[in-house]
C-alpha cells in the first residue's frame, strides 16, 4: 500500500505531505484546485513520462517521493533479483527530481536506477484508472488486450510475438527476391561492372596519398635540380674557384699544423677537422641525389593518369579509398545474393512454412485459452454490473477467429452488451452510455485487479456522466473494492465522498500574487461541509448539510 506521498514544487503545489491509509480514501476539490497534479505526481514514482512543465514556475526542480508498505511476495523478490532491497524490511521508497530543463533522476530504497525500473516495479504498485480509459474501453482494437489480462496469456504472447516478427522478416526477404527478372538482371549487370572496375584498378592502401607525393615531386623538378645544382657547385667548386669543401680542408690542415707548436690550438684544430668531415658528407650526399635525379617523363604521365583514374573511382563510389573498399564488399555480398536468389528464395520459403507452422499452433492456443476465458470474464462482468444497478444487462465477449496472423494471433475481440431486456447485445460505442461506460469499466476493474498483485487501486473520476442511484451503488462497489486493495478515488459526487474511509480536500488559493495548492484530511464537520458543497455548490445551505448528514451516515462513517 501507498503510506505517504511528498511533493515538492510540481506545478502549483509547492509542498505537501499525503499520508494514505488502508480503505477507501476520497479526494475532493473544486475544479482546477490540484486534483490531477496529485495524480501525476503519483504516475512521476510509477516511471511514466514527465514533463518540464510539470516543475513549478520559479522552482529549479519539483521532487515527489513515496513510501509503499505491505510489498507482495513478487515485488518483493523482483526488488531482490534488481538488487533493490532495502535496509527496512518490507518497505519501500521511490523517489523522482525533475529538473526545469527536463532532466529526470530516479531512486529506489536510495539507489539510483532509470525509470524503466520504475515502470517494472508499477505493476505490482499501483493500477490508476484514468480519465481516458471509458474512450479506451469504446475502441475495440483494445479489447483482445483486456481479455489477455484476464486469460494471463502473457507468456504464451512473449513465445507467440517473435516468431510472428520473424515472418514479417521473412516475407519481406521473399518479397524483395521475388522483385521483378528484369530488374534483378539490371541489378546484377550494373554490381557486376561496378565490381570489375574497382577490381581492375587494383588499388593499395594510401596509394592516392604516395601518387600525390610523387606528382608534387615531378612538378617541382627544375627546382630541385637547380637547388641541388647550386648546392653541388658552392661544395666542390669548379676549374676555376674552389667550394667550401677545399677551404675547409686547407683550414683543418693549416690548424693541424699548430699542433707542433702549442697544445692550445688543439681544441680548434678537433674542431676545424670535425667540420670539414660534415662538409665531406654534405657534399657527397648532394653529389648522389644530383647523379640520381629521376624526372622519367613516362612515369611521370603514369602517375597522373593513375591519380586520374583514382580520382573517378572517388567520384562514382567514394570519397576515400577505404570507401571505395567498402561499397566493393557491399556489393560483392549482394551480387552473391541476387545470383544465387533462386536458391535462398527457396530456402526462405521452407523457413517461412516451418515458422507459420509453429506460429498458427501458438495462435490456436491463445484462440483456445480466449474462448474459455471469455464465458469467464462475461459471467464476472455480468455480476459485478448487477451490483451496479445494471442487473438487466447481458455480456457477450466474441472471439472472431479468422486465417490470417497479426501480433495478437489470429483472433478480434469485441465486448458487446445489452442494456435492455430484448435488445441483441451490440458494440459497446454504440450502446453505451456515460454513466453505463463509467460502471462497465468500474466492473471490468475490479474483476481484472482482483487476482494481481498490485497493491493500490486509483480511480480518476470515475463518476463521469453518472448520478442518482447509479453513483449510489459505484460508491458501493468501490467501498466492497477497498475492502480488498487500498484504493484512492477522485470524485466530485457527494455518494461517492461519504463512502470514503477516509476524505482528502484539495484547495486553492492566491497569496502574493502565486496559487498554491494543499492536500488536507479532513475531519468529521469538515467532511459535512465538504460533501454539502458537491451537493450544492458553494452555497451551502442547512438542507445541505443535513442531506451531507444522512449520507455520512447511510455510508457507515457516523462517528
Amino acid at each position: 500500500m501507498l503510506q505517504l506521498l511528498h511533493i515538492e514544487n510540481i506545478a502549483v503545489i509547492e509542498q505537501a505531505d499525503i499520508e494514505l491509509e488502508d480503505g477507501l480514501t476520497v479526494l475532493s476539490g473544486e475544479t482546477g484546485a490540484g486534483k490531477s497534479i496529485v495524480i501525476d505526481s503519483i504516475g512521476a514514482v510509477l516511471g511514466r513520462r514527465v514533463s518540464r512543465d510539470l516543475v513549478r514556475s520559479g522552482a529549479h526542480k519539483g521532487f515527489v517521493s513515496a513510501v509503499f508498505t505491505g510489498l507482495s511476495p513478487a515485488l518483493t523478490a523482483l526488488l531482490d533479483e534488481l538488487a533493490l532491497s532495502g535496509d527496512e524490511p518490507d518497505t519501500l521508497h521511490i523517489q523522482r527530481q525533475i529538473t526545469a530543463d527536463g532532466k529526470s533522476t530516479c531512486r529506489v530504497n536510495m539507489k539510483p536506477v532509470a525509470a524503466s525500473v520504475l515502470r517494472q516495479l508499477a505493476p505490482y504498485l499501483i493500477d490508476i484508472h484514468g480519465q481516458n480509459d471509458g474512450q479506451k474501453l469504446l475502441d475495440e482494437q483494445h479489447h483482445i488486450d483486456y481479455l489477455d489480462g484476464y486469460a494471463g496469456n502473457e507468456a504464451l504472447l512473449e513465445e507467440y510475438r517473435p516468431k510472428y516478427q520473424a515472418l514479417l522478416a521473412l516475407r519481406r526477404e521473399i518479397t524483395a527476391l521475388e522483385t521483378g527478372e528484369q530488374e534483378r538482371l539490371q541489378r546484377i549487370d550494373m554490381l557486376a561492372f561496378h565490381k570489375e572496375e574497382i577490381e581492375q584498378a587494383a588499388l593499395q592502401p594510401d596509394e592516392d596519398e604516395i601518387l600525390a607525393q610523387r606528382k608534387a615531386y615531378f612538378d617541382h623538378a627544375g627546382k630541385i635540380a637547380g637547388a641541388l645544382g647550386e648546392a653541388r657547385l658552392a661544395l666542390s667548386g669548379d676549374d676555376e674557384v674552389g667550394g667550401a669543401c677545399a677551404l675547409l680542408d686547407q683550414a683543418a690542415d693549416a690548424l693541424a699544423g699548430l699542433k707542433e707548436v702549442s697544445d692550445a690550438f688543439d681544441g680548434l684544430a678537433e674542431q676545424a677537422e670535425e667540420v670539414r668531415l660534415l662538409a665531406a658528407d654534405l657534399r657527397d650526399s648532394v653529389a648522389g641525389r644530383s647523379d640520381n635525379l629521376d624526372f622519367s617523363p613516362a612515369e611521370r604521365e603514369w602517375v597522373e593518369q593513375r591519380l586520374d583514374l583514382i580520382y573517378r573511382l572517388k567520384q562514382k563510389y567514394g570519397g576515400t579509398l577505404a570507401e571505395i573498399a567498402s561499397y566493393h564488399d557491399k556489393i560483392t555480398a549482394e551480387l552473391e545474393t541476387l545470383q544465387d536468389s533462386d536458391n535462398r528464395r527457396d530456402e526462405l520459403r521452407e523457413q517461412y512454412h516451418e515458422q507459420l507452422a509453429e506460429a498458427k499452433t501458438l495462435a490456436a492456443k491463445l484462440t483456445e485459452t480466449r474462448r474459455s476465458a471469455a464465458k469467464r470474464l462475461e459471467a464476472e462482468i455480468v455480476r459485478e454490473l448487477a451490483e451496479l444497478d445494471m442487473e438487466k444487462v447481458k455480456m457477450r465477449i466474441a472471439v472472431h477467429t479468422g486465417t490470417k496472423l497479426s501480433m495478437h494471433g489470429c483472433d478480434t475481440v469485441t465486448f458487446e452488451i445489452s442494456v435492455n431486456p430484448g435488445e441483441p447485445e451490440k458494440p459497446l460505442s454504440k450502446v453505451a452510455s456515460g454513466g453505463e461506460l463509467s460502471r462497465i469499466m468500474l466492473a471490468l476493474k475490479n474483476v481484472l485487479t482482483a487476482g494481481e498483485d498490485v497493491g493500490m487501486l486509483i480511480f480518476d473520476e470515475i463518476d463521469t456522466g453518472v448520478s442518482g442511484h447509479a453513483a449510489q451503488q459505484i460508491a458501493r462497489k468501490l467501498s466492497a473494492i477497498a475492502k480488498k486493495k487500498q484504493t484512492l478515488c477522485v470524485t466530485h459526487l457527494p455518494q461517492i465522498a461519504a463512502m470514503g474511509d477516509h476524505h482528502l480536500r484539495i484547495s486553492k488559493s492566491v497569496r502574493d500574487g502565486r496559487s498554491y495548492t494543499d492536500v488536507s484530511p479532513m475531519d468529521r464537520a469538515h467532511r459535512v461541509d465538504e460533501i454539502a458543497r458537491l451537493l450544492s455548490g458553494e452555497q451551502i445551505s442547512e438542507a445541505a448539510r443535513r442531506n451531507a448528514e444522512e449520507l455520512l451516515a447511510a455510508a457507515g462513517q457516523g462517528g
